[in-house]
């Protein structure tokens, strides 16, 4: 154990993690250069397109040292985005130190603070880097000060690197080697194996990540799980290099792969302990706290025929994604689907991305809420995360909504744009901090005002140079009220929305125009309303096409063109009266792009 080092790469979205980890890869020689490539931790055709990690990944190194010693070094390549933060809370659960990587041109930014914090909390030894030193914008001296004045840590001697030259890589193993402690554990006890991640594979069944605390889990092993209980056999371990390698064993310290033929999804659930099925440990190991959703939508399958495959895609894909939570629900207007909860709205994006790709499944989304806290009559409290479950208004006492705490990292002269933004949003400022040419800003924003539009308006008003983390911070009492989208009369339950009753009257008008032009032209007039409980507060309607029914009338007498018209009036009437409307995904979506 003491030549074993588990450590992390944690930053801020495009800071060089991955490229960082190519370099010590090849450094290390796990691969030849036939089979490297950039990003090679970054597996999944989503993560390559949209250039970010999705999720963290383990590699076992083999090092030699200065020294003449060999060293195993684990490392987990976390994702940098602030809707995976789960990912990086569990991978830094399995490590002893993590590397703050910050761009030297860039300087901090908001989820580096969110990260650097993490990984304290979790007692691991933070080594500064500096990368991107080769960009003719990088001032290392500057980047070093923001790290002392906004985190707290001394990085007067951090390591200076560039990922994509592999200047300094080197040096850097050197100290990780010196600097991250070996893991603390005793192989002679019963075996404790923390579950990190875990996913589905069509040929072998459940692939589990674990890290080894106390004891050996070796091939043919009977294990289980302590808060599943079901038993299985050890079919191989090993570790990932970052190619699948088997072992004979994973010994106390070490992070590898465990396939035990387990089939049912909910038998490594992440988090729980893996233990000796004869001699099993007297406590499991604390886990992870659960992680609590923020943004729920309705996922729904285009034909309704398609609810079961649907059911089985998410028990596998939520088995890789911890964070993914799920539940059935209903709707008048698109039949039986789901309600998901989400970690926020690029978690959804990829959620859904992941469905339709890699288990073909064709989706329709609704727009995001959040959950609210409603005080009904008689002392209840009911927490809703779906508008059409609000209750009747004679029986609201209040409505609470979820508040966040955010943080804002942006360049000084940005100051005025960024706050006129929160407070639009109904933010409440807290305070700001000044280091060097960029300015912290801390807010109070309800999380109803964040979770549509708020971080492309924040990135766009600063010309893409702000960073944006937060987490929650409670809930408050607000006037809020359910916005409904009436089509032909007959409301559409999977359009409805939550919002604060001073700005219903503006987005009701800006939904309803919306609509209009996402809702196909039907042979008769659609009337588009949107409604606060029985009062219209906005209107438009969809024009019908009209076909020129008296195009072959050519003379005659006029009574025969009147016949025809009147005719055709008759029949867009009985249409209109029994005609269903179908309603396109865009216009589920459109509630998204209503300015709010």
């Amino acid at each position: 154990m003491e030549c074993i080092r588990n450590f992390s790469i944690i930053a801020h979205v495009d800071h060089g993690k991955s490229t960082l980890a190519d370099r010590f890869i090849e450094r290390c020689g796990n691969l030849n250069e036939r089979k490297m490539e950039q990003q090679v931790l970054d597996s999944m055709d989503i993560e390559r397109e949209r250039g970010i990690t999705i999720k963290a990944q383990a590699v076992s190194l083999d090092y030699r040292a200065a020294d003449g010693r060999a060293y195993r070094l684990n490392l987990i390549d976390t994702p940098g985005h602030v809707d995976f933060s789960y990912e990086v809370s569990r991978s830094l659960s399995a490590c002893e130190g993590a590397l703050l990587v910050v761009d030297a041109a860039q300087g901090v930014e908001a989820q580096s603070i969110a990260n650097c914090y993490s990984a304290v909390e979790h007692g691991l030894e933070v080594l500064p880097v500096l990368n991107k030193i080769d960009l003719p914008a990088a001032d290392a001296a500057r980047t070093a000060r923001q790290i002392a004045d906004l985190i707290g840590l001394d990085a007067a001697s951090a390591s200076l690197v560039s990922a994509r030259t592999g200047a300094g890589v080197p040096e850097l193993l050197e100290r990780v080697v010196a600097e991250v402690p070996p893991p603390r554990g005793d192989p002679h006890k019963p075996l404790k194996a923390l579950i990190i991640d875990s996913w589905f594979d069509a040929y072998v069944g459940v692939v589990v990540l674990v890290r080894v605390v106390d004891g050996r889990l070796a091939r043919r092993d009977r294990i289980t799980a302590m808060a599943g209980g079901a038993v299985h056999q050890v079919e191989s371990v090993g570790v990932f290099t970052p190619a699948r390698v088997t072992r004979q064993a994973l010994e106390a310290g070490e992070v590898g792969f465990v396939i035990a033929g387990i089939k049912d999804v909910a038998a490594a659930r992440v988090g729980d302990t893996l233990t000796w099925a004869e001699r099993p440990a007297a406590a499991a190991l604390s886990g992870f706290k659960r992680v609590t959703p923020r943004v729920f939508a309705g996922l729904y399958p285009s034909d309704s025929d398609d609810y079961k495959e649907l059911r089985d895609a998410l028990g596998k894909l939520s088995l890789n994604d911890a964070s993914l939570q799920w539940e059935p629900e209903s709707s008048r207007a698109l039949g039986f689907g789901f309600r998901c909860g989400f970690l926020g709205t690029l978690h959804m994006e990829v959620v859904q991305e992941r469905l339709e790709r890699e288990y073909g499944r064709d989706l329709v989304t609704t727009a995001p809420t959040v959950t609210y806290r409603v005080h009904v009559a008689g002392g209840g409290v009911i927490h809703v995360h779906n508008p059409d479950g609000l209750p009747e208004a004679g029986r609201i006492e209040r409505i609470e909504e979820p508040l966040i705490a955010a943080t804002i990292l942006a360049p000084k002269k940005y100051i005025g744009a960024v706050i006129g933004l929160c407070m639009e949003k109904r933010g409440v400022h807290k305070r700001i901090q000044y280091a060097g040419a960029a300015a912290a800003l801390e807010f109070e924003l309800p999380l109803n005002e964040v979770v549509f539009d708020f971080f492309d308006r924040l990135k766009s008003l600063t010309r893409g140079f702000a960073s944006f983390d937060y987490h929650p911070s409670g809930y408050a009492e607000a006037p809020l009220v359910r916005l409904d989208v009436l089509i032909n009369g007959e409301r559409v339950d999977a359009l409805s929305t939550i919002v604060h009753k001073d700005n219903a009257a503006r987005l009701g008008r800006a939904l309803v125009e919306k609509m209009r032009d996402l809702i196909p032209r039907q042979m008769f007039d659609v009337a588009l309303q949107a409604a606060v409980g029985a009062r219209v507060i906005a209107r438009t309607t969809a024009k019908a096409l009209r076909k020129n029914v008296t195009a072959k009338c050519y003379g005659g007498d006029v009574t025969r063109k009147r016949k025809l018209l009147e005719k055709q009036k008759a029949g867009k009437k009985r249409m209109k009266r029994i005609g269903k409307i179908a309603v396109p995904q865009e216009a589920f979506l459109a509630v998204l792009r209503v300015a709010r």
